[in-house]
Parts: structure tokens; C-alpha cells; sequence
């Protein structure tokens, strides 16, 4: 669940955001939405197919939001901060790419708790 806190920047939101990805079946999920979502906006631009860009919201949202409704069992902070939600889903993805994502997750826990 979302608090009422209002985060004023995206360092104080990014270790929230963390500790509503528990999961590592939705963290799983966020990732490979993400990297479609990237391969998909790449494959339009290089190939100048440009109705394949109303693909790759469908493609990330689609894996993230089942994420939260079936494993994580909980509401996507997208619907309450879209925007850091969507900086922090690019961070995630960089964080599980580079293999920090246990250290940035234990981080999170600390300072949330």
C-alpha cells in the first residue's frame, strides 16, 4: 500500500520503491517489462515503424502491474507518484542488470524500517 507520505525527490522515493518489490517473481517481471519496453522503442526508432511505440507502454506496464496484482499483492506506486515510479523502474532495471539489486534492496529495508 502506498503511504500518505509525500516524497519531495526521487532519492528519498527510489528505497520505498524497492521495498514494494519484494518478490523477486515481480522484480523478475518489472525487468523483463522494462527491457521489452526498451527493445521495442529501439526496434521503432531504428526501423521507423512508429505504431509499434503504442506497444511498449502495453509491454512494460502489462508484466509490472501483474507483478503487484499477483505476487506482491499490493497497488503500483505509479498510480499515487507516476513519475518517480517510472525513474525508479529504470533504476531497479540497472540495479538487477549489475547485480546490486540484493545490496540496494537490504539498503532500502534499512531505511524504510
Amino acid at each position: 500500500m502506498v503511504k500518505e507520505y509525500k516524497y519531495k525527490t526521487l532519492k528519498e522515493f527510489y528505497p520505498y520503491y524497492l521495498t514494494e518489490h519484494q518478490d523477486a517473481v515481480s522484480r523478475a517481471l518489472h525487468f523483463i517489462g522494462t527491457g521489452g519496453f526498451l527493445f521495442i522503442v529501439s526496434y521503432a526508432i531504428i526501423t521507423q515503424t512508429w505504431w509499434m511505440l503504442l506497444l511498449s507502454p502495453v509491454c512494460g506496464y502489462g508484466f509490472a502491474w501483474v507483478g503487484h496484482f499477483v505476487f506482491e499483492k499490493n497497488k503500483p506506486a505509479t498510480f499515487v507518484y507516476p513519475a518517480y515510479s517510472l525513474a525508479s523502474d529504470f533504476i531497479m532495471f540497472y540495479h538487477i542488470l549489475t547485480l546490486q539489486i540484493g545490496r540496494k534492496m537490504a539498503e532500502a529495508k534499512q531505511i524504510i524500517n
